[in-house]
């Protein structure tokens, strides 16, 4: 029996990642994280199960357990580099608290693309996540793509004026980038709105919303691309010149940072 199980981006997801993960602890993290940014997540609990089938699936970069295959994740390493440069197949590893130095520079000799901690799947995280996974894309595809963890002193907040009726609804940006956002309602009737529409009105979109990003106040029109315990929204469209505005930024508030952060984690 196949144990691979499919997450489907939230952006009609033609780019697969490959998780190669024995345990559950993390999967529901990363899929909140990941999928809302295009990613098809294409999970195996087996490494052998993953390399018979890792033609057929042909995923753009990989995420492997240490923790749940101490042995095997370097078999499938190996396995991959033969065929995939680091370029083409980008390959992170998540590791224990146990995975000590010399294990660290063996990964990388073995051409891992970066290794993560993996207890507390926090949004700073996946933010670096994202990083490993993409490290070589264009300035302009990280901020389209990449979600990038919110902090207070970045000053990015978020309201939408047409989700409940007559009512501004507030809350909290846990992460975002120049293609949407992740938003925490104040107001637990937005989200039991939004689910409520989710499945009707998969294309519903919210024209009076109001994005603060430093010092500038932005006016997307939203769509909502999914619904759990936040809400992930894409942001459809902006006035002439406010688009490019949130690309600046995020590039020069929220980029540099995680590069930094990255340069002392990865290779």
């Amino acid at each position: 029996m196949d144990d691979s199980r499919s997450f489907r981006g939230e952006r009609g997801g033609a780019v697969k990642l490959l998780l190669v993960l024995g345990s559950d602890d993390c999967i529901d993290a990363m899929r909140r994280g990941l999928a809302p940014m295009g990613y098809d997540l294409i999970r195996y609990r087996h490494v052998l199960k993953a390399m018979d089938n890792i033609d057929e699936v042909d995923p753009c970069a990989i995420v492997v357990s240490a923790r749940d295959f101490p042995r095997h994740w370097k078999i499938l390493v190996q396995f991959v580099r033969a065929e995939r440069s680091k370029e083409a197949c980008p390959i992170v590893l998540l590791k224990s608290a146990a995975f000590g130095a010399e294990e660290t520079s063996k990964a990388f000799f073995l051409g891992v693309n970066g290794v993560l901690d993996d207890s507390l799947f926090t949004a700073e995280k996946l933010s670096l996540l994202q990083g490993m996974l993409g490290r070589r894309s264009s300035a302009r595809e990280k901020r389209r793509h990449f979600r990038f963890a919110v902090e207070p002193w970045h000053r990015v907040d978020f309201l939408v004026a047409d989700l409940l009726e007559r009512e501004i609804v507030r809350g909290v940006v846990g992460n975002i980038s120049s293609g949407g956002i992740l938003f925490s309602p104040e107001d637990a009737r937005a989200l039991e709105h939004a689910r409520s529409i989710a499945g009707a009105n998969a294309s519903r979109e919210f024209r009076q919303c109001s994005l603060r990003a430093g010092e500038a106040i932005l006016s997307p029109v939203c769509r909502l691309a999914h619904v759990g315990k936040t809400l992930s929204l894409e942001f459809v469209s902006f006035p002439p010149g406010e688009e490019a505005e949130l690309e600046n930024y995020i590039e020069e508030t929220m980029m540099l940072g995680q590069g930094r952060a990255l340069e002392s984690i990865a290779c």
